[in-house]
């Protein structure tokens, strides 16, 4: 299978690839949907992170001393950096949806990088990429929260891999 740069792309062990194609009749094409996650053991601890395209892309990394917030984070900030065009971010964390549905960063910035409770904003080291990353792509990039461990079977896919690459401290990657 072929992912959205045209690349070949194993899909994950043992599942289906999902049809990803685009529009022919050069309407606006659909987002790639992306399903990130990040894991950590025991928290602080050695962390992992996941992210996957159904049928096409994926990787998984980590860090040896992190949290599990950090590790969230990185998920979608390396997702991000991988895919172009529009990107439907699919992750269980709302540390990270709520962000830009509820518009933190907003507040953030305005704030000097101050939080609500005039504190300094935690991870700002991956909140400012991947802010400015988002900001630099007005309507292209989106985000849904998904319920975690509900039988969600991507949400478990990203979750196996952030937790192995926590465990084993090894990246990994389709292509």
């Amino acid at each position: 299978m072929r992912d959205h740069r045209g690349v070949v792309a194993e899909p994950l062990p043992g599942l289906a690839a999902d049809s990803a194609t685009g529009p022919a009749d050069g309407t606006a094409a659909e987002p790639t949907v992306v399903y990130t996650d990040g894991a950590c053991l025991g928290n602080p601890g050695p962390g992992g992170w996941a992210w996957a395209v159904p049928g096409g892309d994926w990787a998984c990394g980590a860090d040896p001393a992190t949290t599990n917030q950090r590790m969230e984070l990185q998920a979608v900030l390396e997702a991000l950096r991988e895919l172009d065009g529009p990107v439907e971010v699919v992750s269980d964390s709302t540390y990270v949806v709520h962000c830009f549905r509820d518009r933190w960063y907003e507040g953030w910035m305005r704030r000097g990088w101050r939080n609500s409770k005039k504190e300094p904003v935690a991870n700002q080291d991956l909140w400012k990429p991947l802010i400015e990353l988002y900001l630099s792509r007005p309507g292209e990039i989106s985000f849904r929260w998904v319920k975690g461990h509900s039988g969600n079977e991507w949400n478990d896919i990203v979750d196996e891999l952030a937790v192995g690459a926590a465990s084993d401290q090894r990246s990994r990657r389709s292509s």
